[in-house]
């Protein structure tokens, strides 16, 4: 098939079926947090996911990470570590042989991330932004599908 009339079907497919019409783009990965604490950069963010910074205003900060395999783990990593999942490892192996700390703690879901941020001062996980319930502190955005970070 010829490349034009395969978009345009393509086009017209998409019009036709509408709102059946399957979604690709992702929202945007939210770094969530305990009620009360600051907003906070992206910067900030890499800095204490890599252990570098482990208090805020005093308190002491406890990140969550997500299973490895876990593919919002991925997305928090090239959005707000500018890493992948060999490279943050590689990262974490280093620095705890060196004595520097170990990686954030692993939760299984981004529910256990909830839980673990409303009921832990200073806790902060990653979610994607359309899951976060109401009343739960989004402290920084990741980048957007097509767009940077605000």
């Amino acid at each position: 098939m010829p490349k034009k009339a395969h978009l345009l079907l393509t086009a017209l497919l998409c019009a036709a079926l509408g709102p059946l019409a399957p979604v690709v783009a992702h929202a945007g990965v939210v770094v969530v947090g305990h009620p009360g604490m600051r907003k906070l950069d992206v910067a900030t963010v890499e800095r204490i996911y890599s252990g570098k910074v482990v208090e805020l205003d005093g308190q002491p900060v406890v990140p969550v990470n997500l299973p490895p395999q876990h593919p919002l783990r991925q997305r928090f990593l090239k959005d707000f570590m500018q890493r992948d999942e060999p490279s943050y490892l590689a990262y974490w192996t280093v620095r705890r042989y060196v004595g520097k700390g170990a990686p954030p703690k692993e939760v299984g879901s981004t529910s256990e991330v909830v839980m673990h941020v409303l009921h832990n001062p200073g806790a902060i996980g990653y979610m994607e932004e359309t899951d976060v319930p109401p009343g739960v502190n989004i402290v920084a955005r990741g980048a957007k599908v097509g767009g940077a970070a605000p």
